[in-house]
């Protein structure tokens, strides 16, 4: 494999993982087959790309075609590809869990309304709740009667240091 063809792979393969990330997922998967066509598949890039792959695939709905992958993918040369693999290969064969309705938050398409109408679908699906504010509490000093506070002297500064100064003695003392 020449340098130009793997760079030109993993160029593909970080368009790949970007599209993914933005929730493009026919397109990370056009990249991402296109960057494991042009790697060897036993190498870190390829395994990587397999990996990718496979989370596309399964984002996309093709499951049949992710656990295909993944299957491979769990025989990897290299041992943390292979480990990783196996891991998500676990994960695709559990079973799917059956999720009920009121679990579920719908949340619109709103790729498809004109700016009009958008505003009339977004009050909508506002929430009807309204938040209690809190009040704020001013910024002013609280005013104290100073000849109400005790301002005897307690002593305890004293017996504190006394206290220290008696440990640290007997620390002295045993310590010979």
């Amino acid at each position: 494999m020449s340098d130009t063809q793997e760079e030109r792979a993993q160029q593909l393969f970080q368009a790949g993982k970007i599209a993914f990330e933005r929730g493009d997922y026919r397109k990370a998967i056009e990249y991402l087959e296109k960057a494991a066509a042009l790697v060897p598949q036993g190498s870190r890039l390829g395994g990587e790309t397999q990996v990718w792959l496979v989370t596309s695939y399964e984002a996309n709905g093709m499951r049949q075609d992710a656990i295909a992958l993944c299957s491979k993918v769990s025989r990897h040369p290299i041992p943390s590809v292979a480990k990783q693999g196996r891991r998500i290969l676990y994960i695709l064969q559990a079973p799917r869990l059956k999720l009920r309705p009121e679990w579920m938050t719908q949340i619109p398409d709103l790729g498809t309304l004109q700016d009009s109408n958008r505003d009339d679908v977004l009050e909508k699906y506002r929430p009807t709740t309204k938040r209690r504010r809190r009040k704020r509490v001013e910024d002013e000093p609280a005013v104290e009667d100073l000849s109400k506070m005790n301002t005897k002297d307690n002593q305890f500064v004293w017996l504190a240091l006394g206290v220290i100064v008696l440990v640290l003695g007997g620390l002295a003392w045993f310590s010979t």
